[in-house]
């Protein structure tokens, strides 16, 4: 578990190695399903709260690289292959996306389809939608059914660990 301190720190470094600090600056922020991002309107870049504080120390810096990245790339190169040339360059390890644990904890919304398989969203789902697991594309025979739950201000305002 990665202490928010110290990846503030490491952020703070990574940037004033490969960017402008004048320019660039960091933050953390409320995802509870993507572990980074980079922002090229505000030149910011952030790591969500909830994902840090369950993540180890090596997983965040990779984050911290993956972002950093995308900053030097442009916001044109997407994980394309400039990215990843300077992701690599960087000691960047992982793929295109994070397959790390997310904050379904913190899920307002929790699906069940008929066999049992769980689901989370955090914003109202709009569709009917039916499990991936049981069939292939839209299947009326395994819909989710969905039940609202209630997360409190407190419980979203501690970042858990896993």
């Amino acid at each position: 578990m990665a202490e928010l301190s110290r990846v503030t720190t490491w952020a703070n470094a990574l940037i004033r190695m490969h960017l402008d600090p004048a320019v660039w600056s960091f933050g953390f922020d409320n995802a509870k399903t993507r572990a980074g991002q980079c922002n090229y309107t505000a030149h910011r870049i952030t790591v969500s709260r909830y994902l840090a504080a369950r993540y180890d120390d090596d997983e965040i810096h990779q984050i911290l690289l993956h972002e950093v990245a995308h900053a030097l790339a442009g916001a044109a190169a997407g994980h394309g292959p400039a990215w990843v040339s300077i992701a690599r360059s960087l000691g960047y390890e992982g793929s295109r996306l994070h397959d790390g644990t997310r904050a379904d904890e913190l899920a307002p919304w929790v699906g069940v389809c008929p066999a049992g398989h769980s689901y989370y969203r955090h914003r109202k789902p709009a569709a009917r939608l039916s499990c991936s697991q049981c069939a292939r594309g839209f299947s009326p025979a395994h819909l989710i059914a969905w039940t609202r739950r209630d997360v409190t201000a407190a419980r979203r305002a501690t970042p858990r660990s896993a």
